[in-house]
């Protein structure tokens, strides 16, 4: 709970908009096949911002693609599979670059 407090208050994007349209987008809430929901979380700038990714199965989905609303380098915040948390230790080795690749109607990180 200490790291989750933590993140959420480094976090603007989590709770500066909350009771506003702006303040949330999906990326993806159909893939049903896979149990996995993305969403986006805005900040009074809209150019603070975070994605939210919840694999709902113990399956590790490699080489799974996200839209993301610019380029650049997103850097993993909290994984809940980390080893800190008791899980497998999957993740993203820190982060992951995007790909000036359209997916969703945004770029694609790899």
């Amino acid at each position: 709970m200490r790291a989750l407090n933590q993140l959420y208050v480094s976090q603007p994007a989590l709770y500066e908009v909350d009771f506003a349209w702006n303040g949330f987008q999906w990326i993806d809430f159909r893939d049903v096949d896979n149990s996995i929901v993305s969403f986006l979380r805005r900040a009074r700038d809209p150019n603070d911002f975070l994605m939210v990714v919840a694999n709902f199965t113990p399956v590790p989905r490699e080489g799974y693609r996200l839209g993301v609303p610019e380029g650049g380098f997103y850097r993993e915040l909290p994984n809940s599979d980390s080893r800190y948390y008791g899980g497998g230790d999957i993740g993203n080795a820190g982060g992951v670059p995007s790909e000036p690749t359209p997916w969703q109607g945004l770029l694609s990180p790899l």
